[in-house]
């Protein structure tokens, strides 16, 4: 900037605390199948005149959108003798007329089907067919471009990401077999929530459709299975944090999903998969030792509308619902337990509870970290322990606490990498953290949270090497798990008797 100047110039200085918004916690990240969901359409036109047999109808090879943008039109050449041709730029497909010894047209629509399915470049784009019963035999006009029109991409194409933000819709276009429908369904009666999609297909038996589920990368480097969850982020700019396999799940898609679910901060809820007893639930839970994974058993039941019949309805697919619901309308530091499920009617299993007795089916459950389901006042979760050994993250809500916070907090500062250094620009970083703290304190997630510097940790080598430590801390909010009342019966109350009998 030069030293000299006669007028006025405004310098900004855009220092002080930025606003931190929490990140995004409600979406649900589903692997499912749907073996016959709606597919892709594929774009096409028909080109035709007043006179009979004239019409070729041109469809897109490949369904989706892409193909709307292919162009079809058919030049004059206005010279005397020429050659029916096509031709192909980029999405235009140009078919240039035959004409006789006076330049007349005399190209049939039949020839400009064959014509057009014999060229290679145009046969890539699309496809030319005689439309219902015409035989082709008339003679064509010139025709400017005419483009292609009505293609849709598949919805749910497989082993892709795909952001359903209309789970009524995309029910609809799901099919009736596989688990997608249904695991829809099971959402959307607890809440309307955004949904990353991942459909993969059903294999022959039941270990090639593991296999689909968990995926892996192809050799092009795409991710295939749950692994596609990785992608999501960078497409939609959404992160999914609520994570299952429903009616998929079992323990090596579980121990996959962990792994997913520790990469993207997100939290997998999971069915006791062949466990038919709560012995043999609580057996399945110490397969896993992961504060990112609720183990649940049993399932519900209720009416299947595509079965017409009552069966079992998945228990994690409602949880998964479940907790994007207490997101968006109590918090992140509420767990799912004892809360009203909708649209289910039952318990697949009988599971003996009662609210005094620790000494039932869902007491024992429960104190071995399996959540349960009871009923009353409805149908509820009952539990709120993840699989991990570490009592600091041992309720669900803490392990999403610690989640939120630590995604909150890093995503919220791009903006400080690369500036320089000042003290200013710590001290703001520092009373921005405090200020969402006193926020998420306000607002009932947190019991308490600051952050501080520590000069001693950012000593003057650790500064100059570009590194700078920021501490905080946090309480998280712990679940009422086991109130206990204490009783005691007294004479005290019968001291002042008589006084009371003559007062009255």
């Amino acid at each position: 900037m030069p030293d000299y100047h006669h007028g006025i110039r405004v310098i900004e200085i855009n220092e002080g605390t930025r606003p931190i918004r929490t990140v995004a916690t409600a979406v649900i990240g589903l692997v499912a199948t749907a073996p016959d969901a709606a597919a892709g359409v594929a774009a096409f036109t028909t080109i035709t005149f007043a006179a009979a047999n004239t019409g070729v109808t041109f469809t897109a090879t490949e369904t989706g959108t892409d193909g709307n943008a292919l162009r079809v039109r058919y030049v004059d050449p206005a010279v005397e003798s020429a050659s029916l041709a096509v031709s192909v730029n980029d999405t235009d497909v140009t078919v240039t007329l035959a004409t006789d010894t006076d330049g007349e047209i005399i190209t049939t629509a039949g020839e400009i089907v064959t014509a057009v399915n014999d060229a290679p470049e145009a046969a890539e784009l699309l496809d030319a067919a005689l439309p219902g019963t015409e035989t082709g035999a008339g003679v064509v006009n010139a025709q400017a471009y005419t483009s292609l029109a009505g293609g849709e991409d598949e919805p749910f194409p497989l082993d892709t990401p795909v952001l359903v933000t209309d789970l009524y819709a995309a029910q609809g276009r799901a099919g009736s077999e596989g688990t997608l429908a249904r695991s829809l369904a099971a959402i959307v009666d607890q809440a309307k929530t955004m949904v990353v999609v991942v459909r993969v297909t059903e294999g022959a038996d039941a270990e090639e459709t593991k296999s689909n589920v968990i995926g892996g990368v192809s050799a092009e480097g795409k991710k295939l299975g749950m692994q596609a969850l990785l992608a999501a982020e960078q497409r939609f700019g959404v992160k999914p944090r609520v994570l299952g396999a429903p009616e998929l799940d079992d323990e090596d898609v579980t121990t996959a999903m962990i792994g997913i679910a520790q990469q993207l901060r997100g939290f997998v809820y999971a069915f006791a998969r062949g466990s038919k007893t709560k012995e043999e639930a609580a057996a399945y839970r110490e397969n896993f030792g992961a504060r990112e994974v609720m183990v649940i058993w049993p399932e519900f039941t209720g009416w299947d509308t595509a079965s017409s019949a009552t069966r079992k309805l998945s228990a994690v697919a409602r949880a998964l619902g479940m907790r994007a619901k207490l997101d968006n309308v109590i918090g992140w530091h509420k767990t799912i337990s004892n809360m009203p499920v909708n649209g289910v009617t039952g318990i697949s299993q009988d599971v003996f509870w009662d609210l005094q007795d620790p000494n039932t089916d869902a007491g024992y459950l429960n104190a071995n970290e399996v959540t349960t389901i009871i009923h009353r006042g409805g149908y509820r979760f009952w539990g709120s322990r993840t699989c991990s050994i570490d009592p600091l993250f041992a309720f669900e809500n803490y392990t999403r606490t610690a989640q939120i916070i630590a995604d909150t907090i890093a995503e919220a500062h791009l903006w400080a990498v690369d500036l320089p250094m000042h003290p200013s620009l710590v001290k703001d970083i520092i009373e921005g953290i405090n200020a969402k703290f006193r926020e998420w304190i306000r607002r009932g997630y947190l019991l308490g949270g600051s952050a501080w510097f520590d000069a001693e940790l950012n000593s003057p080598e650790v500064l100059k090497s570009g590194k700078l430590y920021i501490d905080y801390d946090y309480t998280p909010v712990p679940p009422l798990e086991n109130l206990m009342f204490q009783q005691r019966i007294t004479d005290r109350y019968l001291v002042d008797f008589a006084d009371r009998v003559a007062a009255a």
